[in-house]
Formats: structure tokens, C-alpha cells, sequence
């Protein structure tokens, strides 16, 4: 789909994307998704390297590759050839946006520096997702999102308790999150650009991104000087805000201010527990916890989830069941929020993916496109740059590019 029939609140932004894996990927395809025409540059050969994340495969497509790259064009290019890097010196031209997170100096000796670009293209911003950031001790370092959650603090916070092996996010959160940085990155500048036609470098990194996740625990430690330590599913700051295992499963319950807390007891049955000294506020439950706890969970066994659920919201008290990530796929709220989607991909067939996570009144996203084929759309961009038919076929012959 050309930039301009793209619905979103980007539309009509190019961005080019020289990135791979995660959280260069992750950026691209929030701008993707919010309208942006993200052309995403692969390597000759191979490609990303995500497309041999397999298994899972559907018809052979990885479906890893396929969830990060989604409303993307896709085109192939040998940077290490002239023809290839003179043909993206082309596309760059016409973006407001590049996306890259290759390791410092790579871009640079591919004759791709900010500065190389911002003398071609001074509106362009510039955006480098790394594992440390572009300055400091660490700038030369790879980085990968194991690393940073436990250079963070994160892995130390995080598992069942104290004396437990460090343990990390079971989901790549500086990965996922650096990308989301970048695109807020990305459109602040762009609103800058607007004001001032003035382009930048956007500079952010997954130590960076997992470091964010610290906020509650960072002011812990400022305060008292003490690092926290993993709680389970606890809450450093309120209780009872966690896990407790039900009839058949287990439920969340966030009973995390005294109006809650009183209103949590009246559901199961344990009003006495407000007189008690130890609980009856939250500083106290909080220093006497695992009692707490204790107490709690032989109320709360007795019941199943979709009984306590069903109790606790009539008194308001927030609570949620624990879900697997397929329960998750079929809750009636992710069902209406549209955060599981379809898309028509041409060799997977119909594929699910997640949908948008955020939604505009008056200019909606929509994913729309699957992720594209290896060089599925080289020749379309390069037509557009107004290439022909002889010279695209001599690229293809020295293996400068692959056109699907």
C-alpha cells in the first residue's frame, strides 16, 4: 500500500528503516501502524535475521518476523555495493526518517552517517537504537535485552524472593520498550521538525529503556539506601497488591488504598483484619506481608476466580484472572479493543498478529498489511525512485538487490 492511502495520524511520513531483530523493528512498526510508510531495508544476502527465528513457521514465513514487521514495505540491498547504497542515498532523500540499530561505526563506514545524510537531507531525523547509547563508557558494547535487564536492576528485582536465582522479565521488556521510546522520540522531533523544518539525531538504548522500569524501586533506594529485592508478584509500596491462588487457578487483586483494602475484606469475609494493629494500614501490611498473605490465602482458596471476580467487582476492588498469553488471545476485552487482529500474508495465508495499541478518535491506525516477503516490494520502491525496468535487472545481476 503506497504512503498515502495508509490511514493513521503518520500518514504521510517515510521512514526507512535499517534495522533488525527487535527494538529497531519494534519502533518502525509503531510508526507502521500509527500510518507511516516504513520502508524497511534488508540485507543481501539473508535478510533479517529474525526471518530464521524457526520454529514456530507458518508455511515456512517465521512467525516471529511476521509479528514485528507487519504494515511494512520490505525491499533487499547490498550496502556494501555502490549501486545498492547509491539507490537507498535516493530513498533517503525523500524521508523524514531513518530508523537504524546497528552497532556504533557500522553506519558510518557504509558511507551512512548522521552527518553524511543530514548534508543530502537536512530535515531528516535521525534515530540509532543501541544496547548502551551512542555516548559513554559502554557506546562500543553489543547489547541485548538478557544483558540490559540484568545491568538495570530489573533481574534483581524480579522472581519469587530473596536467595532465588535472578530471574528476568519474561518478555524482551527493553527490547519492546526501547522501540516504543524511539518512536516517541521519533515524533517529538517530528513535531519539532514541523515547527522549525529542523531535523536531529533521536538516541536511545535497551540499558536505557530497562532502566524506566525501575521507577518505583529507584525511589526506594534514593530514600533509604537499600536496594529492593524480588517480592513475587507483590508490590514494593502497597498491600495487598499480588497473586493468590484460587479454587482453580489464581487471581490478581489490587487492593492497594484503604477504601479498597476495607472493601476487599467485607467480599471475603475477614472485616476483623481492619482492628488488627499489623494491617490496618498500609505501612503496616507491608512490614508484616508474609502474614498477610498467609491470612489471605486461606480466604481466598475457597472460591473460584470467576467467583471472586464476580464479587470483587461489585464492591469495585480491582482484580484480574492470571492468563495464559492463549486465554489472553480470546479475552472479550482484547476481542473488542482489537489487540488480536488478521492479516492476509501471501505465502502464510490468513495469520493473527497483535493489534494497535493505541486509538485515535479522528485519525485511527489499522494494521492492515502482513509483514513483506524478502524483497517483496524492492522493485515498487525503486520504480518510484524512478528506476527502470535495464537498470533494476543490472543490480539484480550483480546480486546488489532481490526483488521478489
Amino acid at each position: 500500500m503506497s504512503n498515502d492511502q495508509r490511514p493513521g495520524p503518520l500518514s504521510g511520513v517515510r521512514v526507512i528503516e535499517l534495522a533488525h531483530i527487535m527494538a529497531g523493528p519494534v519502533c518502525g512498526l509503531m510508526l507502521a501502524d500509527m500510518g507511516a510508510d516504513v520502508i524497511k531495508v534488508e540485507k543481501v544476502p539473508g535478510g533479517d535475521d529474525a526471518r530464521r527465528f524457526l520454529p514456530p513457521d507458518i508455511e515456512g514465513e517465521s512467525a516471529a518476523f511476521m509479528m514485528m514487521n507487519r504494515n511494512k514495505r520490505g525491499i533487499a540491498l547490498d550496502l556494501k555495493q555502490n549501486s545498492s547504497r547509491d539507490a537507498l542515498l535516493e530513498l533517503i532523500k525523500t524521508a523524514d526518517v531513518i530508523i537504524e540499530n546497528y552497532r556504533i561505526g557500522t553506519m558510518a563506514k557504509l558511507g551512512l552517517s548522521y552527518d553524511t545524510l543530514k548534508a543530502i537531507n537536512p530535515g531528516l531525523i535521525y534515530c540509532e537504537v543501541s544496547g548502551f547509547g551512542r555516548t559513554g563508557p559502554y557506546k562500543t558494547r553489543g547489547g541485548f535485552d538478557l544483558i540490559a535487564q540484568g545491568m538495570s536492576g530489573l533481574m534483581s528485582i524480579t522472581g519469587e524472593g530473596p536467595d532465588r536465582p535472578p530471574v528476568k522479565v519474561g518478555a524482551p521488556v527493553s527490547d519492546i520498550t526501547a522501540g516504543i521510546i524511539a518512536a516517541l522520540g521519533i515524533v517529538s522531533a517530528y513535531t519539532h521538525k514541523l515547527k522549525t523544518g529542523e531535523g536531529q539525531r533521536v538516541d536511545t538504548s535497551l540499558f536505557e529503556a530497562a532502566i524506566t522500569h525501575t521507577y518505583w524501586q529507584s525511589a526506594i533506594c534514593f530514600a533509604t539506601g537499600i536496594a529492593p529485592g524480588p517480592m513475587g508478584s507483590a508490590h514494593p509500596l502497597n498491600a495487598p497488591y499480588q497473586s493468590f491462588k484460587s479454587k482453580d487457578g489464581w487471581i490478581n487483586v489490587g487492593a492497594a488504598n484503604q477504601k479498597n483494602w476495607e472493601a476487599m475484606l467485607g467480599v471475603i469475609g475477614a472485616v476483623e483484619l481492619n482492628d488488627d494493629e499489623r494491617f490496618n494500614t498500609n505501612a503496616a501490611r507491608q512490614t508484616n506481608l508474609n502474614d498477610l498473605v498467609e491470612i489471605i490465602d486461606e480466604h481466598i482458596v475457597r472460591k473460584t476466580t470467576a467467583e471472586w471476580m464476580a464479587l470483587l467487582e461489585v464492591v469495585g476492588v480491582p482484580a484480574g484472572p492470571v492468563l495464559n498469553v492463549a486465554e489472553m488471545h480470546r479475552d472479550p476485552q482484547v476481542i473488542a479493543r482489537e489487540m488480536v487482529t488478521r492479516v492476509e500474508h501471501p505465502t502464510a495465508g490468513t495469520i493473527e498478529t497483535i493489534g494497535l495499541p493505541i486509538k485515535f478518535s479522528k485519525t485511527p491506525g489499522k494494521v492492515k498489511d502482513a509483514s513483506p516477503l524478502y524483497g517483496q516490494h524492492t522493485r515498487e520502491v525503486l520504480e518510484e525512485l524512478g528506476y527502470d525496468a535495464e537498470k533494476i535487472a543490472e543490480m539484480q545481476k550483480t546480486k546488489a538487490t532481490i526483488c521478489a
